[in-house]
């Protein structure tokens, strides 16, 4: 299935500048996260969005991108795009006739049953020897996907990844670096594809992937957690400790705060290495205990008898009387 244009993905020009291409992200993002979305499509449809996003907001990748194509990732170095585009139109043209001839089978730019000579269409690009040689190929960039925890986004960390594939399984160590996000690749240099004649072989590309977690719900850097308060603490306002990835915060509850309002933490999202960090977001959730001692129910219903608070329309019918 032929992949969607990261434009389209994002709902954006191909001119578009990278403000819009971040406010196009993050009302996306916010719209189809799982956490939020529960249509059962939502998760592959994010994930499709944060790699559309992690491609055009690099301005090198986005280069490429445009210059070559859903296959920018395997195009090696040094190739132009018109030579490229004439690589591939012949391909398509030799596959639909059923020719088989020069190397045949080869996967190239990620296309089966392209069959191109590649000394004929490069003229020796790639440094072949004289006659019609192909010379040293490098090896394609490959992708793994990388599934990976809250707590080693913000921390960082270092992974042993078992991969399999046609040769059997092999283990590649992978750095995680601290600030990952949704759909941001992660390069480990030399474990891609094989060369051929000598050339030196692809990279590995690791796609993030954020797991679910029971405690923080991630949009982009921002994370977003329940805070629990019972209702004196909510109706005097109090300050209570609160779990965060980067360790135990204060937080100042004001006085009147009730379930849905937000605090926010300033940077104590996930980190950036190159800008601010995101922020944490405490939302209220106000509890009442699932039974009540007797002296609780008399007070509780002490409280009931002398308030005048409404919470059906949100005011206090003391302000009206007076």
């Amino acid at each position: 299935m032929a992949r969607r244009d990261f434009y389209e993905v994002l709902g954006v020009p191909r001119t578009a500048s990278q403000e819009e291409i971040q406010r196009a992200y993050r009302k996306l993002a916010r719209a189809h996260h799982p956490d939020v979305n529960k249509d059962p499509e939502a998760e592959e449809r994010f994930k499709d969005i944060s790699e559309a996003y992690d491609v055009l907001s690099d301005p090198d990748l986005r280069r490429r991108y445009d210059a070559f194509g859903p296959d920018f990732r395997q195009v090696p170095e040094g190739i132009d795009p018109e030579t490229w585009a004439r690589a591939q139109a012949a391909g398509r043209a030799r596959a639909g006739a059923g020719s088989r001839r020069g190397a045949e089978g080869v996967r190239f730019g990620g296309q089966e049953g392209m069959d191109i000579d590649l000394d004929e269409l490069f003229g020796g690009i790639f440094g072949g020897a004289a006659g019609r040689g192909w010379g040293p190929i490098p090896g394609a960039d490959q992708e793994a996907p990388l599934d990976v925890s809250v707590d080693e986004a913000y921390h960082g960390g270092r992974r042993t990844v078992t991969l399999a594939g046609p040769g059997g399984t092999r283990r590649v160590d992978v750095r995680i670096p601290p600030g990952v996000t949704n759909g941001q690749r992660i390069r480990v240099a030399g474990q891609g594809g094989q060369g051929s004649t000598g050339a030196p072989p692809g990279d590995l590309y690791f796609v993030v992937r954020l797991a679910p977690d029971r405690r923080y719900r991630v949009e982009g850097r921002d994370l977003y957690v329940d805070l629990r308060l019972a209702p004196w603490e909510a109706a005097l306002g109090a300050t209570v400790a609160l779990d965060t990835p980067g360790g135990e915060a204060k937080v100042t509850i004001p006085a009147g705060t009730s379930s849905g309002r937000k605090l926010r933490l300033r940077g104590r999202g996930l980190p950036n290495p190159s800008g601010r960090p995101g922020d944490l977001y405490a939302e209220a959730r106000v509890m009442v205990p699932p039974r009540l001692t007797a002296e609780e129910r008399r007070l509780f219903e002490e409280l009931a008898a002398s308030s005048s608070f409404n919470p059906r329309d949100g005011s206090d019918s003391r302000r009206r009387r007076r």
